[in-house]
């Protein structure tokens, strides 16, 4: 297209919405190819033939990789099907793994590598910390990030697609089942979690959102570790002190392999759900294969999917993923589960390869483009939908009690997916932000439309 058809390009688009329809002040317009394509920092050169490379970024070592291993062999399993079925604009996917081993900087250097060997998308990260590192690599080469965890909100990217959960999807559902009768009714609170971003904007948003419930100051006690952490015999013993005075919960947003030796230590100083619930948000089914669950029976986790869910999407999904693991001999293979990142990657993916169906190529705007508005039938059982304008799924809400089978008892969930919300309400210099993707906004951070129309 050269210069002068841009810009005619660019008058019809502009023409096109300002000669509006009866209703159209209702509708969700998107931004036309040509304005996202102007918009574009950095053009990405796609091959139009032979295998289309997509970029998988987990850590494989250190410190998260007991949790993003399995998001790693997911990933692969989704990619391996969607071969079997004649892969993507009748092309293969090629996967490209790398393993930026639980160190935040190597993240940020392993996505430049994958977006320079110009793949069409990268499914990764796990921590905030690791999605920070690599969000400002993205935005500067355009490339494209599904991002497969729950996180703290306060973004929103055009160069990414949040698969995770907000927190309006998880922790603001889960402290008010705490609240409530049938959740024990606390009145105090402690806020543990790991020493970085996601803990502590999180614990941020709980503690306005608490204070606006009425809890006082010294009815919050909060508390962080360093990743790798190990030693939480001080730490229980005072939450076990805190909790004393008044019907207390613990909101855990402890990651990684900390988890392991955090609720060996609530068995050891016999810290009893039915005394204190922790609910956790970092930790499902793959994190409890590790240790053993009988004494952490009635403790909680909140997350949009369980395995133990009972929908025939779902035992299709863990059919399929039992079988790939026997199939490729991966490691305790008779022992492996699945858990909600691992649904969160398989949405991603399947979302990704729709979009790119639709639009007819894998060039990242028009992609981008196209996966707005995807939907799925997820192992949830729910239809699962990429909101039209702010890059985050529709998502249902469950909270599950841990068993001694280290699965989930199902105790609580909402009637359908929830829309993400991810500038809190809670948040007073984020409550009137707009994360909106379509036109006239075209913004993740805003207050008003960046774009005016003709």
């Amino acid at each position: 297209m050269n210069l002068g058809q841009i810009t005619l390009a660019v008058l019809f688009a502009g023409a096109s919405f300002a000669c509006k329809g009866p209703g159209a002040e209702n509708a969700e317009p998107k931004a036309s190819a040509t304005t996202e394509a102007l918009a574009a920092p950095v053009p990405n050169k796609q091959d139009n033939t032979g295998p289309i490379k997509v970029g998988i970024l987990h850590s494989l070592s250190g410190t998260m990789a007991i949790s993003e291993t399995s998001l790693k062999d997911v990933a692969l399993m989704t990619i391996e099907s969607i071969n079997k079925k004649g892969g993507v604009l009748g092309r293969k996917l090629e996967p490209i793994v790398v393993d930026p081993a639980s160190n935040w900087p190597l993240f940020a250097e392993k996505s430049r590598e994958l977006i320079q060997k110009n793949v069409a998308v990268v499914f990764g990260c796990w921590t905030s910390v690791s999605r920070k590192s690599v969000l400002p690599v993205f935005e500067e080469l355009n490339g494209l990030l599904f991002y497969p965890v729950q996180y703290e909100g306060e973004e929103s990217s055009r160069n990414v697609f949040y698969t995770g959960a907000a927190p309006n999807q998880q922790a603001i559902p889960a402290v008010e089942y705490l609240m409530s009768a049938a959740g024990g009714g606390a009145k105090r609170w402690v806020l543990l979690g790991t020493d970085y971003v996601y803990p502590r904007t999180t614990n941020k948003i709980l503690r306005y959102f608490l204070k606006e419930m009425g809890v006082a100051e010294e009815d919050i006690l909060e508390k962080y570790t360093p990743f790798g952490h190990t030693d939480y015999q001080t730490i229980v013993a005072d939450i076990k002190k805190f909790a004393a005075a008044k019907r207390t919960a613990v909101v855990s947003t402890i990651n990684g392999d900390s988890n392991v030796p955090f609720y060996k230590e609530l068995g050891n100083q016999g810290l009893k759900a039915t005394d204190v619930p922790v609910v956790a948000f970092s930790v499902g089914e793959e994190e409890l294969r590790g240790i053993d669950t009988k004494p952490l029976q009635g403790h909680l986790a909140a997350w949009n999917y369980f395995m133990s869910i009972d929908t025939p999407e779902n035992a299709k999904f863990i059919e399929e993923w039992k079988a790939y693991v026997k199939a490729n001999n991966l490691p305790d293979a008779d022992k492996r589960v699945t858990n909600d990142p691992m649904e969160a990657t398989y949405i991603g993916i399947k979302m990704w390869a729709q979009a790119a169906e639709q639009a007819g190529t894998t060039d990242i705007n028009a992609v981008r483009q196209a996966v707005a508005g995807q939907s799925l039938k997820a192992p949830s059982g729910f239809e699962i939908v990429m909101d039209g304008k702010n890059h985050h799924l529709h998502k249902p809400v469950y909270i599950g009690e841990i068993q001694g089978n280290g699965q989930f008892h199902i105790v609580w969930k909402t009637e359908g997916p929830v829309r993400a919300e991810p500038w809190s309400r809670y948040v007073p210099e984020s409550k009137s932000k707009v994360a909106d993707w379509s036109f006239p906004w075209l913004c993740g951070n805003c207050e008003a439309a960046k774009h005016q129309t003709f």
